[in-house]
């Protein structure tokens, strides 16, 4: 498909530049019934005050997000003056502006005044929605009645009153005939003195007439929210699986002259069949452009390159090409095309890297100097990351030329998109203004609302929360380095809570830049625990390739690897894992295939805002539940697991485990049975449970619970 080139107002390097969608103007702050109004000054608080309503993003400033089908909590807080009753409803507006949902919240705890309600959104596209709080005459009626027939005061002042709620909800309400009826003969019946007094109260106080009274509410002094904005995106935005490999590494070879030779595209779509054997549905490359020659990277980053040795991927450009270049080693166009193809028939997804920097003979560089800094002795400043030094890579300036550069920029990204790329991956966007990529996000957007961009930013917290704010869908964390249990506990609860709204985190235990010492020379044991964590604690999680092999010698000294594949090429011999290979039974990748069939067929590990610690008496073991409600199964029942995982790769743990029932939808005393989804062991568990995890054998459970 074609992208739409419909002009994108230019990047002006300050902000993004581009126009809000207008919100739907707001309802008047209303009097008595819906039709009267009492108007206030604005901006200022309605009748009926509403405040705090979640999710809010910065004020509104940006949308909160969400995706197709994923129930979506709104909360307010409402309240009034004096002791008439009050209530809410959350309102969600469809992209074209129609009222698509009313649903009226439920009270939260008593005496907070907040309220809660859900809804889900049905299609991609940019939702609106807002609360109206209202003062409730039959809630009012309904508590006073009690109070005051009980008491014998004003018995028929209060009979009458309710008589003509019954009546009043009956003219305007838009009810079938039956709800209608049992108003009408409920205010007959409050009206009848032949009847005795309680008979006429109950009749007032019936389940028909709350229902009908629930379903179509009398509602006065109607005051709503400042309208909010919810941007719903395709599902694979919240719930992924991503597979890393250099594809010049499958099948590069030495020659007999010892010069490497490459490994190409079409050498590497084996490797795209067994990503998706293993259960993965995004498989990411790194750079596929011409690598300059200039200062061009050896082994291990060393200054001293071989005739042969290719540089780094992330060195991008050089006179066969820029940005918008295969590098011919890999093959041609049309070698990239059946590849794509290749993986899209495979269920497969290819995500680019979108890395913003050049190596010195860039095309670029010589096309537009401007791009780029200029040092007080005419060269360009190279890359640097103390103590990192890049000395084959310009970073670009967006200050001499903004508008010049992101539209070229912009013009690379939908040439890509063109080819069948619907997903990016960004490289270091932390180093590059905020305000050009969220001009740049939103551009893509407008046209290919379906194209991801995953942030690869491991830098500050500001930093990193604003990209997702201005339009990252997805985010590298700091999980890599999150490893013991109060760690990963701080860490996810605080993923999970507000800043959800914004930032969907993905989980990776390696990355061809990061071998983290507790994976450096490491057994299976400890490649399988880190895998289950990021797999189950994010419903986002990939990995680079190499770790289903526990590959991890590492740089001394560094936390980086061994003959980094970055510089070098890295062939593997995947044969002999296979059965009969000399290496078989070696690999993981069954049980990282295992791990990615249980998230797929369990929508509680394909969500964000559902996870729950429970305590553990081991400090070396973690649990931690996943529950939906059937409101996200499709009709299912709810779904509900337990995961357990030894967080010590080196020896076998027994403890216990203390539940929070509630947490898991069941009473304090309930028994109930678990089944494990790796081994297919059930167990019988309750609120205590005793767990013995041998890391050499089992170094974690995933229990999927099933009432009695």
């Amino acid at each position: 498909m074609e992208t739409q080139t419909s002009s994108a107002p230019e990047y002006n390097g300050k902000d993004a530049s581009l126009p809000a969608s207008a919100a739907p103007a707001p309802y008047l702050a209303q009097g008595k019934g819906e039709s009267a109004s009492v108007v206030y000054g604005r901006p200022g608080i309605g009748r009926i005050p509403v405040t705090g309503v979640t999710p809010n993003v910065d004020g509104g400033r940006w949308p909160a997000k969400a995706v197709v089908g994923e129930t979506v909590t709104v909360s307010a807080t409402v309240f009034r003056e004096g002791h008439d009753a009050v209530a809410a409803t959350a309102v969600l507006i469809d992209p074209e502006g129609r009222r698509h949902t009313e649903v009226r919240m439920s009270p939260g705890a008593p005496g907070t005044d907040r309220y809660h309600a859900t809804f889900t959104p049905d299609r991609i596209g940019v939702w609106t929605y807002q609360v109206e709080g209202w003062s409730d005459p039959y809630g009012t009626w309904e508590h006073d009645a009690v109070i005051k027939i009980g008491s014998g005061v004003d018995v028929e002042l209060m009979l009458e009153e309710g008589a003509r709620l019954m009546e009043r909800a009956v003219k305007e309400t838009k009810q079938r005939r039956k709800p209608m009826l049992n108003l009408t003969e409920a205010a007959a019946v409050l009206r009848n003195s032949n009847r005795s007094i309680s008979e006429r109260l109950a009749a007032g106080l019936s389940l028909q007439v709350k229902g009908a009274l629930n379903e179509s509410p009398l509602r006065d002094m109607v005051s709503p929210s400042p309208a909010l904005k919810l941007e719903v995106q395709r599902e694979r935005a919240l719930f992924s699986a991503w597979y890393e490999l250099f594809p010049r590494s499958e099948g590069a070879r030495l020659d007999e002259n010892g010069r490497w030779i490459s490994g190409t595209f079409r050498q590497a779509e084996p490797r795209l069949a067994a990503a998706a054997a293993m259960g993965f549905d995004i498989v990411y490359l790194p750079p596929i452009h011409p690598i300059g020659r200039v200062n061009r990277k050896g082994p291990n980053n060393t200054l001293t390159p071989g005739p042969s040795d290719p540089g780094s991927t992330w060195a991008i450009g050089s006179d066969e090409g820029g940005h918008d270049a295969i590098h011919p080693d890999l093959g041609t166009v049309e070698d990239f095309d059946h590849f794509v193809s290749t993986a899209k028939a495979l269920g497969l997804e290819i995500a680019l890297d979108l890395a913003l920097q050049c190596a010195p003979d860039h095309p670029w560089a010589k096309s537009n100097p401007e791009w780029f800094t200029t040092r007080a002795d005419g060269s360009i400043a190279y890359a640097e990351n103390p103590p990192k030094k890049y000395q084959d890579i310009y970073p670009l300036n967006f200050d001499n030329d903004p508008a010049g550069l992101a539209a070229e920029i912009l013009r690379v990204v939908r040439y890509w998109i063109d080819r069948g790329i619907k997903v990016f991956r960004v490289d270091n966007p932390h180093t590059k203004p905020v305000s050009f990529w969220e001009w740049l996000i939103r551009s893509v957007n407008a046209t290919n609302p379906e194209v991801l961009f995953l942030a690869e930013a491991f830098t500050r917290p500001a930093m990193m929360h604003t990209l997702g704010k201005v339009g990252f869908h997805q985010s590298y964390t700091y999980f890599t380095w999150r490893n013991t249990k109060e760690e990963l506990t701080e860490y996810v609860t605080e993923l999970t809570g507000s800043s959800a709204d914004y930032m969907r985190p993905n989980f990776w235990p390696n990355t061809p830049d990061i071998l983290h010492e507790f994976l450096q020379d490491a057994s299976p044991s400890a490649f399988k625990l880190r895998a289950v964590l990021a797999a189950t604690l994010s419903s986002n999680w990939g990995m680079y390739s190499g770790y289903e092999l526990c590959e991890g010698a590492p740089l001394p000294g560094r936390e980086e690897y061994l003959d980094s594949e970055k510089f070098q090429y890295r062939p593997r011999d995947w044969r002999s894992y296979e059965p009969g290979g000399a290496n078989h039974g070696r690999s993981i990748a069954p049980y990282i295939t295992r791990l990615n069939d249980i998230r797929r067929n369990h929508k509680a590990l394909q969500r964000l805002r559902n996870t729950v610690f429970h305590t553990v008496d081991d400090e070396q073991v973690i649990c931690y539940s996943r529950r939906v409600e059937s409101s996200e199964t499709a009709g299912g029942p709810e779904d509900v697991l337990i995961v357990v995982v030894n967080l010590d790769p080196h020896t076998t743990r027994e403890t216990t485990v203390h539940l929070d029932m509630p947490a898991l939808g069941l009473d304090w005393f309930d028994g109930f049975i678990v089944e494990d989804l790796i081994t297919g062991t059930t167990y019988p568990w309750q609120e205590r449970n005793y767990v013995r995890l041998d890391p050499y054998f089992q170094p974690a459970h995933v229990l999927h619970v099933r009432r009695v």
